[in-house]
């Protein structure tokens, strides 16, 4: 591909952040993008779970802003009320030893739920959900995708993006170019143990969330404690290392074995009504952050967190930098 073909058509695989950040750029430019996600709705780890009784955010627990052009985004996505500041009394568990934070982070969240902003991002894109892409095809300087559920999309592409962790973009690209194969290996993520919990017999906690260091928890939060939210569950992560080591322990082990953690932290268990999430692919990347990738030459793009130091500022800005540079092809 030379720089006086033009991209026309798009295909985006994933409709996390990164992808809906890429994709609503590029429409803004007159470029085609056409989704697919393997999921049911957009927004990847910034997700929700709900059932009759309660709701609980079960991934990115919030994000914060520092780049001005993601700053800029947020403001947007609050005066659409799909986001708002969060404000938690927040504590750190380290040593044995319970302590105030004095962290001075602004921290944002969805709302009404963490999934909004995604589903704001999705407004007005071509998204197909619960497509799981197989395999990618070039012939022609076109590409051709092939599908779990549909086999062989009809479509041809000038242009394919893989937005997804990198376990999922390796098994994608280990037959298609070794450098973006080769970039997707070296990233090591990280799977994370989440549970949801109702504690009908635990007396008042005096914080809304808190950091738990050297502990095989990490992080828990009561997800009432955030704007627009009401109940009283609890989001409990696992931490990066322990979630990774017991990555194939069934939901009932990892389940007791987070409920010991808790009891020894000071939570009345007795009772609990709980609910668990595997989260394969949670957290990490490259050791050395390169914010997205284009291969010119063959069609082809890699966004995500991953690339970009992680997070959820990382994520959009990974993959609006991509947009901007594809459209300068």
């Amino acid at each position: 591909m030379n720089s006086t073909k033009a991209i026309n058509k798009v295909a985006m695989i994933g409709a996390g952040i990164a992808g809906l950040a890429c994709a609503r750029e590029l429409q803004s430019h007159g470029i085609s993008v056409d989704i697919f996600e393997k999921s049911r709705g957009p927004g990847g780890r910034m997700s929700t779970r709900r059932t009759q009784d309660w709701s609980a955010d079960h991934g990115a627990q919030y994000f914060t802003a520092r780049d001005p052009r993601f700053i800029q985004e947020v403001q947007s996505w609050i005066q659409a009320g799909t986001a708002a500041t969060w404000k938690p009394k927040l504590k750190v568990y380290e040593g044995k030893t319970w302590r105030e934070s004095h962290s001075q982070d602004i921290r944002y969240v969805g709302t009404p739920h963490m999934n909004s902003p995604g589903k704001h991002l999705a407004e007005n894109l071509s998204i197909q959900y619960d497509r799981t892409i197989s395999k990618l095809g070039r012939k022609d300087e076109k590409w051709y995708l092939q599908c779990n559920e549909a086999n062989e999309i009809a479509t041809q592409y000038d242009f394919v993006v893989l937005a997804m962790p990198t376990p999922q973009a390796s098994a994608l690209l280990r037959s298609v170019d070794v450098r973006a194969s080769d970039i997707a290996n070296s990233a090591q993520m990280k799977a994370c143990w989440t549970m949801m919990a109702n504690f009908p017999n635990q007396l008042n906690i005096d914080f809304d969330a808190a950091f738990i260091n050297q502990e095989i928890i990490s992080w828990i939060c009561q997800n009432g404690s955030k704007p627009m939210r009401k109940g009283n569950t609890w989001t409990i992560h696992g931490s990066p290392n322990w979630s990774q080591n017991n990555v194939e322990l069934s939901k009932e082990d990892a389940q007791d074995q987070m409920v010991q953690c808790l009891t020894a932290l000071g939570f009345n268990c007795e009772d609990a009504d709980i609910s668990m999430h595997r989260w394969r692919y949670a957290s990490g990347g490259l050791e050395n952050s390169i914010g997205f990738l284009m291969l010119q030459d063959v069609g082809l793009g890699l966004c995500g967190d991953w690339l970009n130091g992680g997070r959820v500022e990382g994520a959009w800005l990974s993959g609006f930098n991509l947009a901007l540079a594809l459209k300068q092809i």
